[in-house]
């Protein structure tokens, strides 16, 4: 089978790799906030994007802080974790439900890391909030890729391009295999595009497809925000998953643009194939999303 944007892959793409959720996500004091995945890497869930860990003997990483108070809970859990200082907190992008946390985080870590964009794009944020006196950014960046060896751990960031933002990065713990998304991918969930930021969903369809070449079928994915019924872990055919989604919202708008219909015409409770992104708690974010995306057709990102 060729795995072309154009192709809806029901089977694979829609329906493997997603893991239903049995427990209720409770932000604080849950035995499912600290959840292990592999090789001392796991996750936290809280309020904001999921946040990603390496704890062992030798090595503490961090990716992403989330809101303060979340961040606050987790630094407290991860302190009774580990002894140490937090070696790096690296920041997959710069929305604040990734990098609120900053200021928590940040008198406990040697190094804070991300994309070279993301201290301009989270400064630039700041100034339209009049949050600037709440911004803590990294100071160690990169333009392509960056890499470290954590203890008995190596990790790699790279950047594919444009997408969610122009400034996303998949990090990848490589002796475990587990990938840090960031918000590259809403797990069966309607995502935010932002335009403003550089984002664009042709390149967010092109970076998925890279990605997911890049990686392999063993490969474990975290990612940065799921539908309720979904975990926010999962295999690379989630990524096709999110491709497709994204696909269909553009060839949605494509062709109501080509008939003539205005942006209002095009607004749908429903994309057909994609149900499951289409909850009525989510209709407001189909709505955003199909706006966004004529925009980016008929103005430009």
């Amino acid at each position: 089978m060729s795995w072309t944007r154009r192709t809806f892959v029901k089977s694979s793409a829609l329906a493997l790799g997603a893991s239903m959720f049995p427990f209720p996500r409770d932000v604080f004091g849950s035995i499912r906030n600290f959840i292990p995945i592999r090789r001392n890497v796991g996750t936290f869930e809280g309020r904001g994007g999921t946040i990603g860990w390496l704890i062992s003997d030798d090595a503490l990483i961090v990716i992403d802080s989330q809101f303060p108070e979340t961040a606050q809970a987790c630094l407290e859990g991860i302190q009774e974790r580990s002894g140490r200082r937090i070696d790096y907190l690296i920041n997959s992008h710069h929305h604040g439900d990734h990098t609120a946390g900053n200021p928590i985080f940040g008198p406990h870590a040697d190094n804070i890391v991300a994309h070279r964009r993301v201290p301009e794009l989270q400064k630039r944020s700041a100034e339209q909030r009049g949050t600037e006196d709440d911004q803590v950014y990294a100071t160690t960046l990169f333009d392509e890729t960056w890499s470290v060896d954590a203890g008995d751990e190596s990790i790699s960031m790279a950047y594919y391009g444009n997408a969610h933002t122009s400034g996303d990065s998949v990090i990848h713990f490589q002796k475990a295999d587990v990938a840090h998304m960031g918000d590259l991918v809403f797990n069966r969930r309607t995502m935010f595009l932002d335009l403003g930021a550089g984002g664009t969903s042709e390149g967010w369809i092109d970076v998925l497809e890279n990605i997911y070449s890049d990686f392999s079928e063993e490969t474990i994915f975290i990612y940065g925000h799921a539908n309720p019924a979904y975990d926010v872990t999962g295999t690379r055919d989630d990524l096709l998953a999110m491709r497709d989604f994204l696909t269909g919202l553009r060839e949605h708008v494509e062709s109501g643009i080509a008939e003539g219909k205005t942006v209002d015409d095009l607004l749908v409770n429903q994309l057909p194939m994609f149900e499951m992104y289409n909850s009525a708690e989510e209709t407001s974010g189909l709505h955003r999303n199909i706006r966004i995306i004529h925009t980016e057709l008929t103005e430009g990102s």
